[in-house]
């Protein structure tokens, strides 16, 4: 099949030490990517270095993503060292307290508006700077976006607004980068086995008001999933995936 790339891409991965991050980082890494490790922890981001199957591949870059200044840093460093982006994983998020909508605080809200929305704008256009001027131009651009993006679960206000917000900036980024050979994309993931979603075999609030175990499915499949995205050649994108446990509970929710 036609690649999009060289035989040494390069990807950015926000939130690359722990959870889906991490997991994509590890199977980028195994298939002979050069993977920039992007998160705010350092210590994780090195054992996800220590681990790969060629550590010189896996280049650590502490950083904020809600920071500019952080944001930018992030993409001239990749291109200092391995002269350009051919692929963003735009993965970095959080979700604020499951608490009824009246008790959310404005510094909450914030918060997640700021990795969420802001995070992935700052990073997205440090991406669209580098890669519309590389030679040969055109990369891709992968948005996680959630199931939230199209669904929400109860007391989820910040988390599920700024994912329909990851929708947009998916839809605006995906028009005015075709001009560039910038393939905009994204996937929507849901109930990945990670600490966050560890909740979710126990029991977490329905729209019923019942509290009901979820199935969960290995956050390598969610790893793969953006892999094989990644893997396309630029005349061709997959604009939205949904990814998911087979028998959670989502199509049919609320």
């Amino acid at each position: 099949m036609e690649t999009s790339f060289s035989s040494n891409p390069v990807a950015v991965i926000t939130g690359a030490g722990s959870g889906i991050g991490r997991a994509t980082a590890q199977v980028f890494l195994q298939q002979g990517y050069r993977v920039v490790l992007v998160g705010r922890r350092e210590s994780l981001l090195r054992e996800v270095q220590a681990g790969a199957p060629n550590p010189e591949r896996a280049l650590v870059v502490p950083a904020d993503v809600t920071q500019e200044a952080d944001a930018v840093r992030i993409f001239a460093t990749a291109v200092a060292v391995w002269g350009r982006v051919d692929v963003l994983f735009n993965n970095a998020g959080r979700s604020a307290p499951a608490v009824p909508l009246e008790d959310l605080p404005l510094s909450d809200w914030q918060a997640v508006v700021d990795v969420n929305l802001t995070g992935m704008f700052l990073c997205l256009r440090e991406a669209f700077r580098v890669m519309k001027c590389q030679s040969p131009p055109g990369g891709r651009i992968i948005n996680n976006g959630s199931i939230a993006a199209t669904t929400p679960r109860p007391r989820s206000v910040a988390y599920t607004a700024t994912k329909h917000g990851v929708t947009g900036l998916t839809k605006a980024a995906s028009l005015d980068g075709r001009v560039h050979n910038i393939a905009v994309g994204q996937i929507d993931i849901g109930n990945a086995a990670t600490d966050m979603t560890r909740p979710m075999t126990d029991g977490i609030l329905q729209a019923s008001g019942q509290r009901l175990a979820e199935p969960v499915m290995d956050v390598s499949v969610a790893a793969h999933a953006v892999l094989a995205m990644a893997a396309l050649p630029l005349s061709a994108n997959v604009l939205f995936q949904t990814v998911m446990a087979t028998h959670m509970p989502f199509v049919g929710r609320g």
